[in-house]
């Protein structure tokens, strides 16, 4: 007999109990899933007994959970729906040729998309799907194959492997004539293009010095912008020095468009992350996906 036999109680039970839970009412539990109201009492009475505890308080307007049925419904709920969601998923997409990925702006603009270029000629079978969203949430993950996100690498419902460290430096145009740049002083003396990220768990200018050791203050007539992708298009533009984001910069100073200002560069301990839900039943293209970008990490 093996563990789960052994230790879980019956699926149907689960199912009973999640009805019961939901509806309010053993009644109307019972007309949902075609059973009789007696039935679905003792498939309740067999839950509680294997359990060893009290679910339902008889009350004299209905039912109501009791604390170790509130608990217990608090695991039941989001596994029968992690498990139907999956199952979902497998019948109508293990043979799908489809890959769901999201990310933000940046990294799906700067990062992924030149590689799925390369993952495109050597997988022309295979169909890789960008949702970019600068708003993104462990809880969204569940609604694509895999999320890059951002952080420590830590998620309790997900699995996370790393694709690249966060890594800032300052970066220009090569086309805009600067002095050289040997100590920090010189380099806030420079034109700055300021962030706004105070939406948006990223560094700023103020931060990315405090990292050096050094306090800083914008002018107040310093040319901002809200988007990373925004300070990077101005930096590419001309219009001055900007915060550059190794993921972003490195294949356009490899090209010679634009190039690191100073050799000052701050790693931040934080890093991006392709991550999926632990729970989620991961089709066969999903698993290639997969496979091939880590690859390149």
């Amino acid at each position: 007999m093996s563990r789960f036999s052994r230790h879980l109680p019956p699926l149907d039970t689960l199912i009973a109990f999640e009805a019961v839970v939901r509806t309010g009412s053993f009644t109307r539990a019972a007309s949902e899933l075609y059973l009789t109201q007696s039935a679905v009492s003792k498939q309740i009475k067999v839950l509680e007994e294997h359990l060893g505890a009290v679910l339902f308080e008889r009350r004299a307007r209905g039912i109501a959970l009791t604390p170790a049925g509130d608990g217990f419904n608090a695991i039941v709920e989001p596994m029968l729906e992690s498990l139907l969601a999956n199952v979902l998923r497998l019948k109508s997409g293990h043979g799908s040729r489809n890959v769901s990925v999201i990310c933000t702006h940046a990294v799906a603009q700067y990062w992924l998309f030149p590689r799925l270029l390369r993952f495109n000629e050597q997988h022309p079978e295979l169909t890789v799907n960008i949702h970019a969203s600068n708003e993104i949430s462990e809880s969204d993950i569940g609604n694509y194959d895999f999320g890059i996100l951002y952080g420590h690498g830590h998620w309790s419902s997900l699995k996370a492997s790393k694709l690249f460290d966060e890594t800032i430096y300052p970066i220009a145009s090569v086309k805009r004539a600067l002095p050289a740049v040997h100590s920090l002083s010189e380099l806030q003396a420079l034109p700055l293009i300021q962030l706004d990220a105070s939406a948006w768990n990223c560094l700023d200018w103020q931060d990315w010095f405090a990292h050096q050791g050094l306090r800083y203050q914008a002018p107040a007539n310093a040319v901002t912008f809200n988007q990373v992708n925004l300070v990077f298009d101005a930096v590419m533009q001309g219009m001055g020095v900007g915060l550059g984001w190794e993921f972003m910069a490195r294949e356009r100073i490899d090209t010679g468009s634009i190039r690191q200002v100073s050799a000052f560069v701050v790693h931040t301990g934080q890093a991006d992350y392709l991550v999926h839900d632990k729970q989620a039943l991961r089709s066969p293209a999903a698993q290639v996906f997969e496979a091939w970008l880590l690859a390149l990490s």
